[in-house]
């Protein structure tokens, strides 16, 4: 049977399963059986053997788990038939068949080149690709001319108080300078600067002892 995975993209992956399957799967075993030369094991073995006398086993002891893998699969068929749900030590054997899959090729192949153009330098942008338009941006007049209604000493209310929340008041601070050598300076486009008051030398005192 083959099963296309993703019909609608460019390229298809074939998927094949085998309609006939020739191995089990017994999961949640005894912890015994991983041990070798265990009893226990050599007794689970002979519960396969007796439907396939070259079947094989493997033993995957981190999940608890053992693959049974025999010379048919008509064999597989009647094991898991006869053994499933059946008493092994005390425990029921659970069965499943192991099912092979097989995708596409055998060689593990490259991503597409999908995004390849956002790279420095970028190579030639895929087929139908637009660059996207910067949108209008978004100017707000109200909070613009509140900002030009602001003078010096005042407060505005921003946001007003709730029994929860608290208010939020924008205090316009004062000018404490010379309002007419700022003013020069601002008609000139220039920042007043701030005097620096440079530290005085200590003096020279003859400090040594003879």
């Amino acid at each position: 049977m083959q099963q296309s995975v993703n019909e609608d993209t460019e390229a298809t992956v074939d998927v094949h399963f085998t309609d006939l399957l020739d191995s089990l799967l017994a999961w949640k075993v005894p912890v015994e059986i991983f041990i070798t030369d265990s009893p226990l094991r050599t007794s689970f073995e002979e519960l396969f053997r007796a439907f396939d006398q070259n079947v094989t086993f493997q033993f995957f002891k981190s999940f608890r788990r053992v693959r049974i893998n025999f010379s048919n699969a008509l064999a597989a068929a009647e094991a898991r038939a006869k053994l499933h749900k059946s008493d092994f030590n005390g425990r029921e054997v659970r069965l499943c068949f192991a099912q092979s899959v097989h995708i596409g090729s055998p060689r593990l192949e490259p991503p597409k080149p999908d995004k390849q153009f956002l790279l420095s330098p970028p190579p030639s942008p895929p087929v139908g690709w637009e660059q996207a338009k910067d949108s209008t941006p978004v100017i707000n007049y109200e909070l613009l001319c509140a900002i030009a209604r602001l003078g010096p000493g005042e407060k505005y209310e921003l946001q007003p108080g709730t029994p929860t929340t608290p208010s939020v008041v924008v205090h316009v601070c004062e000018n404490d300078q010379d309002s007419s050598e700022n003013e020069k300076d601002v008609e000139e486009g220039r920042r007043a600067r701030p005097k620096i008051i440079q530290t005085r030398r200590p003096e020279y005192t003859s400090s040594v002892k003879q």
